[in-house]
């Protein structure tokens, strides 16, 4: 017998990238009362982590709950990202009803869409929070033709179809019904996830059921499950069993040591939980995504949604070159491969495997984003480590090599168009769709190889002067595109150990550009610039000039040197071939061949 449970509303907060989600959680978390008076509280909160903080994105959904009027309303802010796609499909697995914050000026964009989608198939009622209202170029009634022109695109039913709008502006924490009119609070908000959004429903009285929609991890008490309860309840110190869908024959019994449920920005311990209700299990080891965790008589596992398969892989390696060891905490094989084995824990898109080296592990990730920031992090966090090149996986299908495509949607001014679809139709993209859009931008649609998309971001920004906006989406696999021609420039190679020297690099920008400044310490077999023809030059950027007592005039001016390219890790990803390596440390990133030593190099290319 399926009841309802009035006391509590669980919602998703979806959106684009930089659409204002996780600074409409703050509010909602500030003005139900969660933080004291006087507390001083970080901006976006929620945004955890320091890159998450620095990117302005949200890479990881986080939970949380606040109290209005008696009503607990657990919320769950998700990423925007594509390459954290397989995390917003499984959140909405827990959730009754999605909250959908459009800007008021971009409207929806590619991101909107994607999440919209999930949550529509999965018959989730939606409230449309048209945000940054308060934008002097904000165009709210616009927007909402482009919001519904979306549900009709994507099918919706016509229950969905007659959403309730709230227009807010997140910064200043208010929201109103009308958009003509700013409000004082959130009141309206909270008003319409009340009254909009359905209670949970569930059997009361039925054998216990619990679908872990997320794993999160603690190092004193290792795996935590996060699920929402379908169905009867669960209690501390009760003995279940976890079973899957995808291996039905596998049942592990447990005893639950502890129980949470989210409170504003804490886990609280509680003794039982019932249908509705969103916790946290602790004391299970084993415990994946996807698991149901049932009562002991009764083993039924619910259905999953299937996590989205890596598309680009890259192979993480121990640092062996000359400064190996210097920088960073740790740099050995066992730690490195304890920490990549620790990140399998919570990121379910990401595959790690042992290679015929035991210092080497092949990494494979939902794009270039989502490997970078894995990368990123444990840069922080003191790792010492190098990266190959990242490479597309195919996949055979009827005999035909496939590889992973992705939809691109580009807004940029006018005046970039034939850049942009210049550089793109080198990188193999198709352009589906080309219209203006508002202010002056032209919307070009693609349809382009992954590959294609390695290291172009950084590329773009310098293209559009850094007016252009850039989203992608993985689309599918599609049959192989041929060929895409690489950079045509050869590398700079240190060809002697030491420190560089103006007058070393005086010599050696003649040639190309360089990446390092003077005083930069170099190894032999270092990439120090990029030559400006094609083939590897060995430079020796550590050459003093010889002194002699005779004066030339005029030649022993000062010497100017050119500002040196610094490169992101995405560009040096990018930037480096098949024969090379980036040395990732704590304080470095740097650019070497694979085989250091000069003459070795030499023997083995013209053996080729």
């Amino acid at each position: 017998m399926k009841q309802v449970r009035e006391d509590i509303r669980n919602i998703a907060i979806i959106a684009h990238v930089d659409h204002g989600k996780t600074t409409l959680v703050d509010q909602l978390l500030r003005q139900s009362g969660t933080f004291r008076e006087n507390q001083i509280v970080q901006e976006r909160v929620m945004d955890s982590n320091d890159i998450e903080r620095e990117r302005g994105i949200t890479i990881l959904s986080k939970n949380t709950a606040v109290r209005y009027k008696n009503i607990k309303i657990n919320i769950i802010d998700t990423p925007g990202h594509a390459d954290f796609g397989g995390e917003v499909e499984r959140v909405l697995k827990m959730v009754n009803g999605v909250i959908l914050v459009v800007d008021a000026f971009e409207g929806p964009m590619p991101q909107t869409k994607f999440v919209l989608k999930k949550a529509l198939e999965l018959e989730l009622p939606v409230i449309v929070c048209i945000n940054k209202i308060d934008r002097p170029e904000a165009r709210p009634q616009e927007v909402i033709d482009e919001v519904l022109d979306l549900f009709i695109e994507l099918d919706a039913n016509e229950d969905q179809l007659d959403c309730p709008f709230v227009f807010a502006s997140a910064k200043e924490g208010t929201a109103s019904l009308n958009e003509k009119q700013q409000g004082n609070s959130m009141e309206p908000l909270f008003e319409t996830i009340v009254n909009y959004i359905p209670a949970p429903r569930g059997d009361f009285e039925g054998p216990t059921q619990v679908l872990i929609s997320t794993i999160d991890y603690d190092s004193y008490v290792g795996r935590i499950g996060i699920g929402k309860v379908e169905r009867g309840s669960i209690k501390v110190n009760e003995e279940v069993t976890i079973v899957n869908e995808d291996t039905p024959d596998i049942h592990k019994k447990v005893r639950i040591t502890k129980l949470y449920e989210f409170e504003g920005l804490n886990r609280v311990d509680v003794r039982e939980a019932k249908v509705g209700s969103i916790v946290a299990l602790m004391g299970i080891e084993d415990i994946h995504i996807g698991d149901t965790v049932c009562d002991v008589e009764h083993p039924e596992p619910l259905p999953f949604v299937k996590i989205s398969e890596p598309t680009l892989a890259m192979t993480f390696s121990v640092n062996d070159s000359p400064f190996a060891g210097q920088e960073g905490k740790f740099v050995t094989s066992r730690q490195l491969r304890e920490r990549l084995f620790k990140e399998l824990q919570t990121d379910v898109s990401l595959r790690v495997e042992e290679t015929d080296s035991t210092d080497a592990f092949k990494v494979s990730g939902r794009g270039e984003l989502h490997l970078s920031i894995l990368i990123e992090n444990m840069r922080r966090e003191g790792y010492e480590f190098q990266v190959s090149k990242p490479e597309v996986l195919y996949k055979s299908i009827n005999g035909k090599k496939q590889e992973p495509m992705e939809l691109v949607t580009i807004d940029v001014p006018e005046e970039f168009v034939g850049t942009v679809i210049e550089k793109l139709g080198s990188r193999k993209g198709e352009m589906i769709d080309m219209k203006p859009s508002k202010g002056g931008y032209t919307r070009l649609e693609f349809s382009i190889p992954s590959r294609g998309l390695i290291g172009y971001r950084s590329e773009f920004m310098t293209d559009t002067k850094g007016n252009g906006i850039m989203n992608s989406i993985f689309k599918g696999y599609e049959p192989y595109k041929g060929d895409i021609s690489t950079r045509s420039q050869g590398s700079l190679v240190a060809f002697e150990a030491g420190e560089a020297i103006t007058y070393g690099l005086f010599n050696a920008q003649e040639r190309g550009s360089l990446f390092i400044k003077p005083g930069t310490k170099v190894y032999e077999g270092m990439i120090v610039g990029e030559n400006s023809r094609t083939g590897d030059i060995e430079v020796n950027v550590c050459k003093k000039k010889q002194l002699t007592n005779v004066r030339a005039s005029g030649s022993d001016d000062a010497l100017k040197l050119s500002p040196p390219r610094i490169l992101s890790l995405e560009e040096a990803l990018e930037f480096i071939e098949e024969d090379e390596l980036v040395e990732i440390t704590p304080e470095n990133i740097r650019m070497r061949k694979k085989i250091l030593d000069t003459s070795k190099r030499k023997k083995i290319n013209s053996r080729k």
